[in-house]
């Protein structure tokens, strides 16, 4: 089981929520002036990070109000929670190494490759 801790109503089940995407992407100011590319930059592109991600999330079948969230994409550790707006929280993640050795970024095995924990942690830039 799945449980978030919603800063309003505390610890619920992961069916009562809504995935709202990646956190702090603000709309921006002069998209009237976006080329076609541009602006399916800012729509489609996002990080894929291995490892500590700030997301939204929508507590839908309790408060219904949105709040944001720092999560370990590699362990699915719940590292904080936080109100919108808010800045996230300084915190510490175990990046574990993956036997396919995927980079810190993306989810694509590019090339067949081994690295430890610490490259990991700093982009996966061992061979």
């Amino acid at each position: 089981m799945f449980v978030i801790k919603c800063p309003n109503c505390g610890e619920r089940d992961l069916s009562e929520f809504s995935y709202g995407g990646e956190a702090h992407i603000s709309r921006p100011e002069w998209r009237d002036e976006m080329s076609d590319t541009e602006w399916a930059e800012f729509v489609f592109m996002r990080t894929n990070p291995k490892g500590v991600f700030a997301e939204r999330w929508n507590h839908a079948a309790g408060c219904r109000r949105w709040f944001n969230m720092l999560r370990n994409t590699a362990t699915d550790d719940i590292l904080a929670v936080y109100g919108m707006g808010e800045e996230p929280p300084e915190v510490t993640a175990n990046l574990p190494a993956t036997p396919s050795g995927e980079a810190a970024i993306g989810s694509g095995n590019d090339e067949a490759k081994v690295i430890d924990a610490g490259d990991a942690a700093d982009g996966g830039g061992g061979a």
